[in-house]
């Protein structure tokens, strides 16, 4: 089940996209793929939900979004990748939008140091926006619905702004 908080937000994004004529595509990898079930849960998201990877790895990044390796000195979890990420699934579907997600949902952080609670969102489109959250906590679960809570804030916030 989809929990209350993203549907509501994912109700209000798919309001605006629908209203716009906007698309979406969407790549996550520590939320999970909630992201993608909190949009996909409106009646309708057909007319604005292009696609989504979870793209919790290195073989899922080359299989779903083509990268064969990062830009020298850009790494995951990081604003520069989740920002190259919204492009790139952007891109690759010819979206109007593209949300991106990366981070450590827990209970213990990832190789390159961050710690559990730790994530970037980033998105490209009418707009370029990211932001990294901390939940200080290495509670798995609930830090994979704050990041999907947070790729959607950033999604509205942006269709909005």
């Amino acid at each position: 089940m989809i929990p209350a908080n993203l549907t509501a937000l994912a109700q209000e994004c798919a309001k605006e996209l629908l209203a716009r004529k906007e698309t979406i595509a969407v790549s996550e990898s520590s939320a999970g793929g909630l992201v993608s079930a909190a949009l996909l849960s409106v009646g309708g998201a057909s007319a604005y939900f292009i696609g989504g990877s979870v793209t919790y790895s290195r073989p899922a990044g080359r299989g779903f979004l083509g990268l064969e390796r990062l830009p020298e000195g850009m790494r995951s979890s990081t604003e520069p990748y989740v920002a190259m990420m919204a492009e790139t699934v952007r891109g690759r579907v010819n979206a109007v939008w593209g949300l991106a997600e990366a981070g450590a949902a827990g209970p213990t952080g990832n190789r390159y140091g961050d710690p559990a609670g730790h994530t970037c969102v980033g998105i490209i489109g009418r707009v370029s926006k990211t932001r990294t959250v901390r939940t200080d906590s290495a509670d798995r679960e609930a830090n994979m619905i704050a990041f999907a809570e947070a790729a959607l804030i950033l999604l509205r916030d942006s269709l909005k702004g």
